[in-house]
C-alpha cells in the first residue's frame, strides 16, 4: 500500500485517542488509524514497549562491535556509501539525516546536517544504535525491515512519544537473491515533511540494489547470462531497468525488484523458476543472440504477452560456450543456492561438515563448532543462520573470551537500570534477548567463567532469562551455536567446564579443518580477491602462489584474508598481479624461510637432542596422519607419497 500524502495522514487527535485506548485496553478499535500502522503499534505493544514515559533499554553497539558489524556487512556499506553521499549533496542544509541500517536494525552509517544530528542523538539516532521495531516501536527503519516495504512514519505515528518530533522515510534493501540486507532512511524534523522524500529513498535503494546485482554477477566471474529489461530501448542501461541473472540450466539466479514486477514474480519464486516459464523466447534463442551481438537490444515477450526490450550479456565462460566450446560450457558456474553452498570451494572434509550441518538446520539441536583460531567458525555459524528458517531474524554473536569477566554477565543476560555502578539508567536487554527469534552464537564458549556457565545452563533449560538486578523472567526462543578452539571434553575432566552444560551444548559437534589441511586454497584465493576488489581481475604470481600452497598458515583464514587485503592495498592502479613486494613483511619472510617448519618440528622434540633423518620422518608422518584425523589417503596426498609407501612406513 503506497504511503499517504501528508494531508491524508491520520489527524493528531485520532493518533492521541488510539494511543490512549492502546494503553488503557491493550487493543485498538478498527478504523481509528490505518491498518498497517495499527498492526505495527500492536507489535510494539506486544514487545512490552510503553508508548509514554521512560524507554526500556535498547541495544547499542560499542565501537568494537560496530566495527565488526561494518566488516561483516562490507558489501552493503561499500555499495551504499556513494549513493548516500550523492543523496546528502542533494539534501544538504535541509535539516535531515541519511541513514543506513543492517537487517537487524543496527544503524551502520549516516550523513546529516549538524543542526539536526544534535537533536537526533538525543534519541540515539546514530550509528551503533538498534532501531528494530521490537526495541524502538513503530519507526520507519524498524517497520520497513519488519514489513519489508517502503514506509513513512510521520510525527505522532511513531509508537514512542519521545520520537514524535521526527518524520522518517525508509525502504528495505535486498540482495539479488531476495535476502533482506538492511534499510535506507531519510529522517528529519516533522515540520519539514515532504511527500517526495520517500520517492528519493526508493530511487536510492534501486541504485544500491543495481550496484549489488552488477557486483554479484560480474561478467568476469559469472558464467551465466545477464538480462537487462525495459519497456523502451532507451531505458536499457539506466537505473530504471530490470535485471535478471540466469544460470546455465535456465534457472533464475538473481534479479532486482523491477524485473520481478515486470515478470510477475516474487522474491521467493527465484530459487525454483525457469526462464522458459517467464519469457516466450527460449534460452537457446538468447544464446544465439549473444553469439551474434550482445550490444543490440531485442524484443522479448513475457508470459503475460507484454513486449519489452532486452539486452543479453554474457560472461567469459558463457560467451565461449555460446561459440561452441563444450569444455567451457561445462565450466559455467551457478550462483550458490545459499550461504552454506557459498562456503564450498572443493575441499572434501569441509563438504562433509556442511552436509552434516544441513541435516540439522532449523531443528532444535545445539551445534558446537570446533577448530583452530581463525578457521572461520563465526563465518560458518552465520552461514548456518542465513541458510535456515530464522534467516530474517537477528544473528547475535558474543565472544566470551573478549569480554571482561565482570561485564560478560550483564552483556549476556541484560540488567535493570541501576543494577550496578556504571549501569545505564534505562538498563539493557542483553544479548540473549536480542537473539530472540534468531540465532545466538557464543564464540570461545570454553572461556566462559564457571558461575556464568550455571546461569547459561538455566536459560537453556527454562528458555527464560532474568536480567541482572531482578525483574520478571522473559521468555526467549533462539537457535544456539557455540564455538571453541579448546577441547571441551578435556576442560570438563579438569573441572574448567561444567559437564551438564557440555552435554546441553553438544547436540552435534562439527570440526572445521585448518587452512593447511584444506585442498581448496586456489579457489579460496580467487574468491577473496574478487570480494576485496570486485572491480578488478586480480591474479597471483605463479612463484608466490606455489609458496602460499606450501605455507602452514598458523592464523588460518583470518591470516589469509588480512594478507590479501594488505596486498590489494599495496597494488598500484595499473597492476593486476600480486607479487612478493605486495605482501606484509612478516609473511614474506615466513614464506622465504623453507627450513622454518622443520626447525619448528625439531624445537618440539624432547630433551633438545639433535634427531636423525628417520626420527624427523617418523615425526612428520605421525603429525600429518593426526592432522588428517586418520584419513590415510588424505595424509598420503599431503606428504606427496603413495598410500602403499605410507602403509609401509607406518608398519616400520
Amino acid at each position: 500500500m503506497p504511503p499517504k500524502a501528508l494531508q491524508e495522514r491520520a489527524a493528531p487527535n485520532l493518533l492521541r485517542e488510539a494511543r490512549r485506548q492502546l494503553m488503557n485496553r491493550g487493543s485498538l478499535p478498527p478504523d481509528l488509524i490505518e491498518p498497517e500502522l495499527a498492526r505495527s503499534w500492536l507489535r510494539s505493544w506486544g514487545a512490552g514497549l510503553q508508548p509514554c514515559g521512560q524507554m526500556p533499554g535498547a541495544p547499542h553497539a560499542s565501537g568494537a562491535q560496530l566495527a565488526r558489524a561494518l566488516e561483516r556487512q562490507h558489501e552493503l556499506v561499500a555499495h551504499a556509501r556513494p549513493v548516500m553521499e550523492f543523496m546528502f549533496d542533494q539534501t544538504r542544509e535541509s535539516g535531515c539525516m541519511i541513514i543506513l541500517a543492517g537487517a537487524d536494525g543496527m544503524l551502520l552509517h549516516a550523513f546529516g546536517d549538524a543542526q539536526f544530528v544534535n537533536r537526533a542523538e538525543r534519541v540515539a539516532l546514530r550509528p551503533g544504535a538498534t532501531w528494530h521495531e521490537q526495541y524502538r516501536g513503530t519507526n520507519a527503519i524498524g517497520t520497513a525491515l519488519t514489513d519489508e516495504r517502503a514506509v513513512v512514519v510521520h510525527a505522532d505515528e511513531h509508537y514512542l512519544e519521545r520520537n514524535g518530533f521526527l518524520t522518517c522515510s525508509a525502504a528495505p534493501i535486498h540482495d539479488p537473491s531476495g535476502r533482506l540486507l538492511g534499510a535506507l532512511d531519510v529522517s528529519g524534523d516533522q515540520r519539514g515533511y515532504h511527500h517526495h522524500t520517500l520517492g528519493l529513498v526508493r530511487s536510492a535503494v534501486r541504485m544500491i540494489e543495481h550496484r549489488l546485482f552488477d557486483s554479484r554477477h560480474d561478467l568476469r566471474l559469472w558464467g551465466g547470462l545477464r538480462l537487462r529489461f525495459h519497456a523502451q530501448s532507451e531505458g536499457l542501461g539506466t537505473v530504471t531497468e530490470g535485471l535478471l541473472a540466469v544460470r546455465k540450466d535456465g534457472l533464475l539466479a538473481g534479479a532486482n525488484a523491477t524485473a520481478l514486477d515486470l515478470l510477475g514474480l516474487h522474491w521467493l519464486d527465484l530459487a525454483h523458476t525457469r526462464l522458459d516459464t517467464v519469457l516466450a523466447e527460449s534460452l537457446e534463442q538468447l544464446l544465439d543472440w549473444c553469439q551474434r551481438s550482445s550490444l543490440i537490444p531485442r524484443v522479448v515477450h513475457t508470459a503475460s504477452g507484454k513486449a519489452v526490450w532486452v539486452r543479453v550479456e554474457t560472461g567469459r565462460l558463457a560467451h565461449a560456450a555460446c561459440r561452441g566450446h563444450p569444455a567451457a560450457a561445462a565450466e559455467l558456474v551457478a550462483e550458490p543456492a545459499d550461504a552454506l553452498t557459498a562456503l564450498e570451494m572443493g575441499d572434501a572434509a569441509l563438504q562433509r561438515t556442511i552436509a552434516r550441518a544441513r541435516k540439522v538446520v532449523g531443528k532444535p539441536i545445539a551445534l558446537l563448532l570446533q577448530g583452530e583460531s581463525g578457521v572461520g567458525k563465526e563465518v560458518f555459524a552465520r552461514a548456518l543462520h542465513c541458510s535456515g528458517p530464522r534467516q530474517a531474524r537477528p544473528f547475535v554473536a558474543v565472544n566470551c573470551a573478549a569480554l571482561p569477566e565482570n561485564l560478560i554477565e550483564a552483556e549476556l543476560f541484560g540488567y535493570q537500570g541501576g543494577a550496578f555502578t556504571g549501569a545505564r539508567r534505562e538498563g539493557a536487554p542483553g544479548r540473549i534477548r536480542e537473539a530472540h527469534g534468531g540465532t545466538l552464537f557464543l564464540d570461545e564458549i570454553g572461556d566462559m567463567p564457571l558461575p556464568l556457565q550455571a546461569r547459561l545452563l538455566r536459560v537453556l533449560q527454562d528458555r527464560q532469562v532474568v536480567p541482572l538486578g531482578g525483574g520478571q523472567p522473559v521468555a526467549v526462543d533462539f537457535a544456539l551455536v557455540c564455538a571453541t578452539h579448546r577441547d571441551l571434553a578435556v576442560e570438563m575432566k579438569t573441572g574448567h567446564f561444567r559437564e551438564d552444560l557440555y552435554y546441553r551444548l553438544n547436540g552435534l559437534t562439527l570440526q572445521l579443518p585448518a587452512l593447511r589441511e584444506r585442498s581448496d586454497l586456489a579457489p579460496l584465493l580467487a574468491r577473496e580477491l574478487q570480494r576485496l576488489e570486485p572491480e578488478r581481475a586480480l591474479t597471483i604470481a605463479p612463484d608466490l602462489l606455489q609458496a602460499l600452497h606450501s605455507y602452514r598458515w598458523p592464523g588460518n583464514l583470518r591470516q589469509l584474508v588480512n594478507a590479501l587485503r594488505t596486498a590489494c592495498a599495496l597494488l598500484d592502479l595499473h597492476e593486476t598481479a600480486i607479487g612478493w613486494s605486495h605482501l606484509p613483511d612478516d609473511l614474506a619472510q615466513a614464506l622465504q624461510a623453507p627450513d622454518a617448519a622443520l626447525a619448528g618440528c625439531l624445537d618440539e622434540l624432547v630433551d633438545g637432542a639433535v634427531p636423525d633423518l628417520r626420527t624427523v620422518s617418523r615425526q612428520t608422518i605421525v603429525r600429518t596422519v593426526n592432522a588428517c584425523r586418520g584419513n590415510l589417503s588424505e595424509a598420503a596426498r599431503s606428504l606427496g607419497i603413495s598410500r602403499n609407501t605410507l602403509y609401509r612406513k607406518l608398519r616400520d
